[in-house]
């Protein structure tokens, strides 16, 4: 007998993830349970089979999203020279950062009791970003001085300034074509 889930169960897991990313990016972390199943089309039962309370669901989503953030770097370092991407990357992180604060609480909790890793995030940020400047450094479009820990650390400083300050759209990107661009060669 497979351990898959039914191709029906899939799917309204996948709803229940869609409606819940969504009502926690824009700020409504403490929706409930039955606003949720009503967004994601399906019943609460089935949420609760699949979610049997918020913690759950917060570290499912952010799994989900970090995977994603994960995988989006080969794609944009298949399609596009090496700085374009991480700069391309870097707004899908800078998204996945400012999510967070939707469902801060939850989050920090699930960093708390460990079931949600931040040092294995930041390893995983950090690959991406060593495979970006790999890549970049082989093409000549990234400097190949620079310690992947070091520009992790400058990334998240300024997803997290901007957040902070409340910058807008614009500031954000400005602020990162900044940091990009330190990492250009020439810019040491």
């Amino acid at each position: 007998m497979s351990s898959r889930p039914r191709a029906d169960a899939a799917r309204n897991r996948d709803k229940i993830l869609t409606a819940a990313r969504g009502a926690f990016a824009s700020g409504d972390g403490s929706v409930s349970f039955d606003a949720l199943a009503r967004r994601a089309g399906v019943g609460v039962a089935t949420l609760y089979r699949n979610f049997p309370n918020r913690q759950a669901l917060v570290e499912a989503i952010y799994h989900s999203e970090l995977d994603d953030l994960v995988t989006l770097a080969d794609t944009l370092l298949a399609a596009e020279p090496a700085d374009v991407a991480l700069r391309h990357w870097m707004d899908h992180y800078a998204v996945f950062v400012a999510t967070k604060h939707g469902m801060a609480e939850a989050f920090q909790q699930a960093v708390a009791t460990g079931s949600i890793g931040a040092g294995e995030t930041r390893e995983r940020i950090r690959t991406v970003v060593g495979d970006f400047l790999s890549h970049g450094a082989a093409a000549g479009t990234l400097r190949g001085d620079i310690d992947p820990d070091d520009a992790t650390t400058a990334l998240l400083g300024a997803v997290l300034g901007a957040l902070s300050s409340g910058a807008d759209a614009r500031q954000r990107e400005r602020v990162l074509d900044i940091v990009v661009g330190g990492l250009r060669p020439g810019s040491a």
